[in-house]
């Protein structure tokens, strides 16, 4: 039986090179201090491993590395929403230097709890829309980070749902309509759905049962494919959706390559290891001096469409071939 990551190698990821540990001894000698970062995360880090190795590779390739002259801790949600104003509190009353957020709860949370201490967002869907910071170009105030894009590629992935398996009449939308990505991500599909001449049917989980609930009323609604939002709910809950999509043999897509990973069908959005990795670049510049809010969001530079072709066997799918040959990733 394979045992257990430790909390270092769930955070560490895969080690830090001697070259690395230089870099670390030098920034540190440069600038005497240790840095303390506090990471408020929507999942335990067992389950978000490849991002925080990819936050903490970008890192350590700038000097600043975990033991030496780099602090890190960690709070989940445990996939309840309610929960990150508490955990920002506890986060704030540490005294950190900076806090990484993924979403918009967290990260509004985060900002509720300070307006001192600055907050890099590693991934929000409706960084203005949902109110976190005024404009991308200068976010002002301590937030800054990287924008991913939820609304944007919305009405594409109902578009790949369609492409992929051109006989579905009814897409469902399975999101906790809490976040406030949620509702525009869900108008946008409206609109693509109407446009593919499919009919889309909304399903909105607020906690860890109302997901049965959802795939009875599918059932009963004869939903025959399924889009699947992003959110610290269905996050934790992702092996327990999977499950219930292959069960109802649903032809799905998701948002992130993590619910692939566990058996999900179809993914296509930004990397989220990119942008964690991507964030480290921003730590450092607030490091170096630099004010958040003078810091524009950026925004996914790399895309990937990836299809679980193993799954689509399982079920008895038949993707078509056009799209088969687009995949960035294809797992077999």
């Amino acid at each position: 039986m394979r045992r257990p990551f430790s909390r270092r190698e769930m955070i560490a990821g895969l080690g830090t090179s001697t070259a690395m540990l230089a870099l670390g001894v030098d920034a540190q000698a440069q600038s005497g201090r240790t840095y303390r970062i506090v990471i408020l995360e929507t999942v335990p880090a067992e389950l978000n491993r490849a991002n925080l190795s990819a936050l903490v590779r970008g890192l350590q390739e700038r000097g600043y590395v975990e033991g030496q002259n780099l602090q890190i801790e960690y709070r989940s949600a445990d996939g309840l929403a309610d929960r990150f104003p508490q955990l920002a509190a506890e986060l704030v009353r540490l005294s950190p230097d900076l806090i990484v957020t993924r979403g918009t709860p967290a990260t509004k949370a985060s900002k509720e709890a300070t307006d001192t201490i600055p907050i890099v967002f590693t991934a929000i869907g409706e960084p203005v829309a949902a109110g976190v910071i005024p404009t991308l170009g200068r976010p002002g105030g301590n937030v800054t980070g990287l924008s991913a894009f939820a609304t944007e590629l919305a009405g594409k992935r109902i578009e790949l749902l369609k492409e992929a398996f051109p006989a579905i009449t009814r897409a469902g939308f399975l999101h906790n309509m809490g976040n406030p990505v949620a509702p525009p991500e869900w108008q946008a599909i409206e609109a693509a759905a109407k446009a593919l001449g499919i009919s889309a049917e909304l399903f909105d989980v607020r906690r860890e049962p109302d997901i049965a609930a959802a795939f009875q009323s599918m059932r009963q609604h004869k939903v025959d494919a399924l889009y699947v939002g992003i959110d610290a709910l269905t996050q934790a809950n992702a092996k327990i959706i999977v499950d219930f999509a292959a069960e109802q043999k649903l032809p799905t897509v998701y948002i992130s390559r993590e619910f692939i990973n566990i058996g999900g069908l179809l993914s296509y959005g930004q990397s989220f290891p990119d942008l964690y990795y991507r964030a480290a670049g921003l730590i450092e510049k607030i490091f170096k001096g630099a004010k958040p809010g003078d810091l524009p969001v950026e925004q996914p530079t790399k895309l990937e469409l990836i299809v679980n072709l193993q799954t689509a066997k399982a079920l008895g799918l038949d993707i078509s071939a056009n799209l088969m040959v687009r995949a960035d990733e294809v797992i077999e």
